[in-house]
């Protein structure tokens, strides 16, 4: 499974090389394309009650950047 994330900057926000900072922390690694970065379980089978937590550290690791997210699982 593998947790995919857009990231909308503001102006008013956090720097770009700060948020990556943060989502490089959180394990995310930076990528290319339709997503900005990803997050790779492996080969685990993850609950929807942990990518709802999941969901939820990342809202609060973002939450004072003042950027807007997407996230998506597949």
């Amino acid at each position: 499974m593998k947790t995919y994330l857009t990231i909308m900057f503001n102006s008013e926000g956090s720097t770009p090389s700060k948020v990556k900072d943060q989502l490089l922390n959180m394990g995310f690694k930076a990528a290319q394309g339709n997503y900005d970065f990803v997050y790779d379980w492996g080969e685990e089978s993850t609950s929807v009650e942990e990518l709802v937590w999941f969901a939820d550290k990342v809202h609060a690791s973002l939450k004072e950047t003042k950027v807007y997210f997407t996230i998506e699982t597949t």
